[in-house]
């Protein structure tokens, strides 16, 4: 076996013949030696009192060993078309849609009917359950193509599982195993009480292991990683891995506080970086889940953005809070309780709405057929509305924008664009790379609906926006622009000449 180096420096032998020769030195006529004196200190951390045995760092074995039973694995049977990226043809990197993705699945073997082959392939993940009636929560990614799933308990006993209801915008997803014995099971805890720096455990199934428990930290809270509208996850060091998803993460007191759904990994491994879906959301899914089968919601009927500071100071707001209104879906709550494109919405219920999200969250938890009060920031003054909230409905009809421009341009060359007529009104044509507006995300083909709050059916109503704010002494102009299908809010500054 090769060594390595040896680390440079004194042996200890030398160093005692040092010490030695030092000492005698000092003897014999180089004077006293002595080290420089300090005054006595103590580290920062240092115990008030001296102890004299050293404490055993705590374990996490008897709560592993009383919460581990009430975990399983998850297997499940998906059917998927044999095709792209499964190396029988190339992977398609082009958008949906797109006419090369139609000639490429062209190329995937089919078979004697014409339709694509189909095949079986297995997933894995985790779960737990939660009553002993068998119950089991479990992320919604992992099962919902499943046409066979099975629950593994913690002595290898396999059971078969049925779906009993799942809702894609939290992902998470709740079976049913036939059971005629109690199961042991696990409660929700509250994680609103979770801090940053708590100590928290994750169990699991990782990369079909089983039965695998790590532990970490609380690292960060509401944390907004773009699975989907309701975000608000619960970041932890805990390793987790493939396989983990649908497990819970536990408090040092065994209540479940979260639910292990995603990692940020530039590798594909774990690096420290977990979301769990806290638990007093997933809660109150379940709850929803088991009496419904599905998610009923709150729906107000708007679409929202964030107020950032260029936006408030051009609504007169003191600071960015709440929620900017960029469109009413007709017919909507929101519409029939006279809420507008370019309303604020900062409180619901009496409680403050900080952003979009709260207001997103707040509104999604009222229930159906009660009313809400909601308060708007409406032309530099607070306004007041009641609005009876309805059940979220299952797909928004939204009218499409066409950007036909055969009209010819008209430039405001203030704001860094340029603007035509078309079909459905002002489009953006252009714009200079170098403008606030490029900076800001328009695009050509923009549509331009409000300029501070009055409707443009003209470029000429741009120019005399701008020039309205320039007699104003107004610093900027709040664009209501529509891309595709949405709307939204950007303030722009006036370049005053």
């Amino acid at each position: 076996m090769t060594n390595s180096a040896p680390r440079r420096g004194i042996s200890t032998r030398n160093l005692l013949r040092t010490t030695a020769a030092l000492a005698t030195a000092g003897a014999i006529g180089f004077g006293a030696f002595s080290l420089p004196a300090f005054a006595e200190t103590a580290p920062l951390n240092a115990p008030t009192e001296q102890k004299t045995e050293l404490s055993a760092l705590p374990s996490f074995a008897d709560l592993v060993e009383k919460v581990s039973p009430a975990v399983v694995s998850i297997r499940v049977v998906e059917e998927e078309e044999v095709g792209a990226g499964d190396g029988e043809t190339p992977d398609l990197p082009f958008p949906p849609g797109s006419p090369f993705e139609k000639f490429f699945k062209q190329l995937q073997p089919k078979g004697p009917d014409g339709k694509p082959l189909k095949r079986k392939a297995m997933a894995q993940g985790s779960g737990f359950f939660i009553s002993a009636d068998g119950y089991v929560v479990t992320n919604n990614h992992v099962v919902q193509n499943g046409k066979d799933i099975t629950v593994v308990l913690s002595d290898q006993t396999e059971m078969k599982a049925t779906l009993v209801g799942r809702d894609q915008k939290t992902d998470l997803a709740l079976l049913k195993v036939k059971t005629t014995k109690p199961m042991p099971y696990v409660a929700f805890g509250n994680s609103d009480k979770l801090r940053v720096g708590d100590w928290v455990l994750a169990v699991g199934n990782p990369f079909g292991l089983g039965g695998t428990v790590t532990s970490g930290i609380v690292s960060a809270r509401g944390r907004e990683i773009g699975a989907g509208p309701y975000d608000d996850f619960l970041q932890i060091d805990a390793s987790i891995n493939r396989g983990n998803s649908g497990g819970p993460t536990f408090d040092i007191h065994g209540n479940v506080v979260g639910v292990n759904t995603a990692i940020y990994s530039p590798t594909g491994g774990s690096v420290g970086i977990g979301f769990a879906i806290p638990a007093n959301i997933a809660n109150r899914v379940v709850a929803q889940l088991k009496e419904h089968g599905k998610v009923t919601r709150g729906w107000l009927g708007v679409s929202i953005q964030p107020v950032d500071p260029d936006l408030a100071a051009s609504l007169s707001l003191d600071k960015p809070k709440g929620a900017l209104v960029a469109e009413v879906t007709p017919g909507s709550p929101a519409q029939k309780a006279g809420i507008l494109a370019g309303d604020v919405i900062v409180k619901v219920n009496a409680a403050d709405m900080t952003d979009v999200r709260d207001v997103s969250r707040t509104v999604a938890d009222l229930r159906p057929g009660t009313n809400a009060a909601i308060e708007l920031w409406r032309n530099g003054k607070a306004k007041d509305v009641n609005v009876a909230i309805a059940v979220f409905p299952d797909k928004i009809e939204t009218a499409s924008a066409d950007t036909n421009t055969p009209a010819p341009a008209a430039a405001t060359q203030s704001l860094g664009l340029a603007l035509t007529l078309g079909d459905n009104g002002v489009v953006v044509q252009s714009v200079d790379p170098s403008s606030e507006a490029a900076e800001k995300g328009i695009q050509p083909g923009d549509i331009i609906v409000k300029i501070s709050g009055k409707d443009v059916k003209t470029p000429s109503d741009v120019v005399d926006g701008v020039s309205a704010a320039k007699k104003a002494d107004k610093s900027s102009v709040l664009l209501l622009l529509r891309t595709q299908d949405q709307q939204r809010f950007v303030a722009l500054t006036v370049k005053k000449a």
